[in-house]
């Protein structure tokens, strides 16, 4: 008899919980796992701006070459400005655009910031994100206006983005770079992400990768595997 899908998941689960103990670092996609995040609100920002087919280029699943272009560092906040008003029917301000980009971040929930504070005494902690510089400056900003700090300093050992690496997910190669900077074992470290595409990714190189569900805390996830 085929297990079910629900199965599946049930058997891995056990083999996380059964094996906890040897998981020693956690990394975390950012947005959508750490920080809260509407991919529909840059969706409406930009039709307001003219681009009415802003949805078919820009999706979690299936992105235009621009912006995965962007992600990976290939092309600068300047050039990605430029390519985005050509495709509007008005004129466009650098802070129109980038107002509209950034629309995307919403907060980092404080529930977040204390699940990491009792997640980082006993794992190495670290970000795994597919993001690019102008919503790195925006993100680092809100964080501050939040917290009177930029905390991630404090909770991360250390923050991978793409557009520093020049790679980016669900490329297996962005993981394996992760993995032998930092030195870490994948059989002993735990991948979370909200993305399908990014844990088989992941899979690939050996990380036990879990997704983060549309609707599940992150902290829920966590107790669910057994870490918390």
């Amino acid at each position: 008899m085929i297990p079910s899908e629900k199965e599946d998941e049930v058997i891995f689960l056990h083999g996380i919980t059964e094996n906890v103990n040897s998981i020693t670092n956690i990394i975390f996609d950012l947005g959508g796992v750490i920080l809260d995040i509407d991919y529909q609100r840059p969706i409406d920002a930009f039709k307001q701006l003219g681009i009415t087919d802003f949805e078919d280029m820009y999706a979690q699943a299936q992105q235009d070459h621009l912006f995965d272009e962007f992600e990976t560092g290939k092309i600068s906040p300047a050039e990605f400005r430029h390519r985005i008003t050509a495709f509007s029917r008005f004129p466009l301000r650098d802070e129109q655009i980038d107002y509209a980009w950034n629309s995307i971040l919403i907060s980092l929930p404080q529930k977040n910031v204390e699940m990491l504070r009792k997640l980082s005494g006993k794992y190495r902690l670290f970000i795994l994100s597919n993001t690019n510089a102008i919503h790195e400056k925006a993100y680092r900003e809100m964080i501050i206006d939040q917290y009177g700090s930029f905390v991630f300093d404090d909770l991360f050992e250390k923050t991978y983005l793409s557009h520093h690496v020049h790679l980016r997910k669900p490329d297996p190669e962005i993981f394996k770079y992760v993995l032998k900077n930092s030195g870490l074992e994948p059989g002993k470290t735990l991948f979370i992400d909200d993305s399908e595409q990014h844990v088989e990714g992941a899979k690939k190189t050996g990380l036990i990768s879990f997704l983060k569900s549309k609707g599940e805390e992150t902290e829920d996830l966590l107790k669910r595997v057994g870490i918390l």
